[in-house]
C-alpha cells in the first residue's frame, strides 16, 4: 500500500506538481541540445574571421604562459611601439641592437580588448584541445582530407552555450517589461535566428558580448521601475547604476566600439532615473512624499545615478588604457585608428600594412567625413534592410507607430532605439577591410547585438496587430503565431535541408597546409603572408601582415627590423584581378609581384626569397630565403 501512494504521489507530482516543471525542462533542454547537435553537424563552419583567429592565437599565449602577445604582426603595430619606445630612449638612438618594435621578443597585442581572449584563455587551460590538424581521425576528417579543427570546435561549443544564456536573458527580460507569452515567443526567435548561430561558430566575441549587453538591459530595467517607487530605494539604486557602468565597461573591454553604449547609458539614467523632488524634506522626505499630492513634489531629473554609472564605467576601462599607453603611447592601439582606416588617404588595409606611414591626412576632417557618408549609405541600403533577422526587424520599425501600455517597456525601447543610433554611427566611421574579408560575419557588426530586444519588441508589436485583426477563433490565431515563428525562422530551417555545405573555410583557408608551412621554420624566426591570422592560429608561428608594397617597405621591414625567413601567398593576393591589380596596381604591388613570379617566372631582382617547395600547396604560393624541406 506504502509503494502504491509513493507511486501515486510520483505520478501527480510529474504531472501537475512540481515535477512537471523538471519534465518541461528536461524536454527543452533535450530538444536544444539536439538542435545544437544537428547544426554542428550539418551548418557548422571552421574560423572564416580574421578577428577570429587574431582573438584565438592570442588565447592560446596566454594560455602557455606568454602574456598578451600576439603572433599576428601588423606592421602598423611595429610603427608605434618602435615611435613610443624611440620617444621615451631619445639618448639610445644609435644603438644597433636596440629592439624598439620590439618584434625580436613576443609583440604586445595593440589590436584587442583582453576579456574575450583571457575568457578564451581559461577555455583552453581547462579543455585542451588537440593543435594539430587531422588528416586521419573521423569527424575531423572525411576520407584522407582535412575537415575541422579541434581548437576551433571547442569554441563554438563554448559560444553555443552562451548563445543558450542569451537565449534565457531574452526570456527573462521579456517577461519582466511585458508578459509571459512575449517571453516565450521573443527567446523561441532567438533560439531560432540563424545569424546568432553563424556567429556562434564564427569564433568572435560577439555570444559574449550579447550576454553583457542584455545584462546590462536587465539592469536599467530595474532602475526604471525601482525609479518610479513613491519612495525608491537609494541604495539599491546606487549598487544597480554601479553595475551598470562596470558591465558597460567589461563590454568595452571585451569589444572596444561596445564603450559608445555609455552614452544612451548615461542619457536613460538622467531622464528615467529617480526623480529628486523640490519639496524641502530632509530627514522627513518619505513621509512627506507620501503625503503630498504628486503634482505638488514637481520632480525633476537627477544626474546622480547617471554620473555614477559613468565613473564605475571609467574605473574598468582606465587600467587597460594606462596599459596600451605604456606600451605603445596610444589609448587603444592600433584599435583606435579603425576610424582613419578605409579613407581615401589610407584604403583598403593600407594603414595596418605600413610599417612607415605618413600621417599627416589624418588630421584632416573631409577623409572621416567622406568615409561616414559612404558607409551611411550601405548600411541604409543594406544591413538596415536585414535589421533583426529581416522579419522581425520590419515588425520593430513597424512597431515604433503603435504605443506600448507597459511604462519599463516603453522606456526600454526609447533605449533601444538610442543604441541603434550609437551603433549606427560607430559602425559607419569604424568599418575597416576586416568586413570585406568576412561580411556580415564579423566584430564590426554591432547592429546584430540588438537582435534580443528586436525579438522581444517585435513581437510585442505582432501580437499588438494581432488583437486588432477579427479573427474567426482561438485556433486561428495560435497558426497566425507559428506562421509567423516559421518565417522568421526559415533561414535556420533552410540551412539544414540539402545541399550540405562542407566545414571547410576554403579558399583561402586550409589548415594541413598553414602547419605544413610552418613546420618548415623555427619558432623565433618571422614570416610574412597576406592571411597572417591564419599563420599565427594554425601554425603557431610569428607571422606579419604582408607590407603595403613589396619593394620599400618590404626590405625596410626585412632589412631594419627583422629578417623575413619566408613569404606565403594564398589565393587573396594570387585570385587578383590581371588588369587593374596586377598589371595597373603598380610595379611595387604585392599584385604585379605575383604576375611576374608565376606567369613570366621571375622574381624581382634582389629579392631575398627565392626558393620554393618541389612539392604544391593547396592554398597558394610559398618562398623561403633557403632551402627547408
Amino acid at each position: 500500500m506504502l509503494t502504491r501512494e509513493r507511486i501515486q504521489t510520483f505520478i501527480h507530482a510529474v504531472e501537475v506538481g512540481r515535477g512537471l516543471r523538471w519534465v518541461r525542462f528536461a524536454v527543452w533542454t533535450l530538444a536544444v541540445v539536439a538542435l545544437a547537435w544537428f547544426y554542428d553537424l550539418t551548418a557548422y563552419r571552421n574560423f572564416n574571421s580574421p578577428e577570429a583567429m587574431d582573438a584565438a592565437q592570442l588565447a592560446r599565449n596566454l594560455a602557455e604562459g606568454r602574456g598578451y602577445s600576439t603572433d599576428f604582426i601588423r606592421p602598423f603595430s611595429l610603427y608605434l611601439v618602435r615611435k613610443h619606445n624611440q620617444a621615451a630612449h631619445l639618448g639610445n638612438l644609435t644603438a644597433t641592437n636596440a629592439d624598439f618594435s620590439r618584434i625580436k621578443s613576443p609583440h604586445p597585442d595593440l589590436a584587442n580588448p583582453p576579456v574575450y581572449p583571457v575568457v578564451l584563455a581559461g577555455l583552453m587551460k581547462i579543455w585542451t584541445p588537440n593543435w594539430k590538424a587531422e588528416m586521419k581521425k573521423p569527424f575531423w576528417s572525411e576520407g584522407g582530407r582535412f575537415m575541422r579543427f579541434e581548437p576551433e570546435f571547442c569554441i563554438a561549443i563554448f559560444n553555443q552555450l552562451l548563445l543558450l544564456v542569451v537565449v534565457w536573458l531574452t526570456f527573462l527580460l521579456a517577461r519582466k517589461i511585458l508578459d509571459l507569452q512575449t517571453a516565450w515567443l521573443a527567446a523561441l526567435l532567438v533560439l531560432g535566428a540563424d545569424l546568432l548561430w553563424r556567429f556562434s561558430v564564427s569564433g568572435l566575441s560577439t555570444m559574449l558580448v550579447m550576454v553583457i549587453f542584455l545584462g546590462l538591459v536587465l539592469c536599467l530595467a530595474h532602475v526604471e521601475e525601482l525609479g518610479r517607487a513613491i519612495v525608491p530605494d537609494r541604495r539599491r539604486l546606487l549598487w544597480l547604476a554601479v553595475l551598470a557602468g562596470v558591465l558597460t565597461g567589461v563590454g568595452m573591454l571585451t569589444r572596444y566600439s561596445f564603450g559608445w553604449v555609455i552614452a544612451p547609458v548615461v542619457v536613460f539614467l538622467v531622464i528615467f532615473g529617480p526623480a529628486k523632488s523640490e519639496a524641502i524634506c530632509l530627514q522627513f522626505e518619505k513621509p512627506i512624499l507620501l503625503i503630498l499630492p504628486r503634482w505638488q513634489s514637481r520632480p525633476k531629473p537627477s544626474p546622480g545615478l547617471a554620473i555614477t554609472a559613468f565613473l564605475a564605467f571609467a574605473f574598468v576601462v582606465i587600467p587597460w588604457i594606462g596599459r596600451n599607453l605604456t606600451v605603445s603611447g596610444t589609448f587603444f592601439g592600433t584599435a583606435g585608428y579603425a576610424v582613419t582606416e578605409g579613407t581615401f588617404a589610407f584604403p583598403g588595409s593600407r594603414l595596418m600594412q605600413s610599417i612607415n606611414p605618413d600621417m599627416t591626412s589624418a588630421y584632416w576632417v573631409m577623409p572621416y567625413l567622406r568615409k561616414f557618408l559612404e558607409n551611411t549609405r550601405a548600411l541604409f541600403q543594406g544591413e538596415l534592410l536585414r535589421f533583426g533577422g529581416g522579419w522581425m526587424g520590419i515588425l520593430f520599425f513597424s512597431g515604433l507607430l503603435l504605443g506600448l501600455r507597459n511604462v519599463t517597456a516603453r522606456r526600454m525601447r526609447y533605449f533601444t532605439m538610442g543604441c541603434l543610433c550609437v551603433f549606427f554611427i560607430a559602425q559607419a566611421v569604424g568599418r575597416t577591410k576586416l568586413s570585406d574579408y568576412s561580411p556580415e560575419i564579423n566584430s564590426e557588426n554591432l547592429f546584430v547585438l540588438l537582435t534580443p530586444l528586436v525579438a522581444i519588441f517585435g513581437v510585442a508589436s505582432f501580437l499588438k496587430l494581432l488583437e486588432q485583426v477579427n479573427l474567426p477563433s482561438l485556433q486561428v490565431r495560435y497558426w497566425a503565431i507559428v506562421l509567423m515563428l516559421l518565417l522568421a525562422c526559415q533561414p535556420l530551417i533552410a540551412i539544414f535541408l540539402p545541399p550540405k555545405s562542407p566545414p571547410l573555410a576554403y579558399p583561402p583557408y586550409y589548415p594541413p597546409d598553414v602547419q605544413k608551412i610552418a613546420g618548415w621554420t623555427h619558432k623565433d624566426e618571422l614570416l610574412m603572408s597576406d592571411i597572417p591570422w591564419a599563420v599565427a592560429w594554425y601554425g603557431n608561428r610569428q607571422c606579419t601582415w604582408t607590407t603595403y608594397n613589396s619593394n620599400y617597405e618590404f626590405f625596410q621591414l626585412n632589412d631594419n627590423t627583422k629578417h623575413v625567413s619566408g613569404l606565403y601567398l594564398t589565393l587573396y593576393t594570387l585570385d587578383a584581378k590581371l588588369f587593374s591589380e596586377c598589371l595597373q596596381g603598380g610595379v611595387d604591388s604585392w599584385g604585379n609581384f605575383v604576375y611576374k613570379t608565376l606567369a613570366a617566372n621571375q622574381l624581382p631582382a634582389g629579392f631575398p626569397l627565392r626558393n620554393f617547395p618541389e612539392e604544391s600547396l593547396l592554398s597558394g604560393l610559398f618562398l623561403a630565403d633557403r632551402q627547408r624541406w
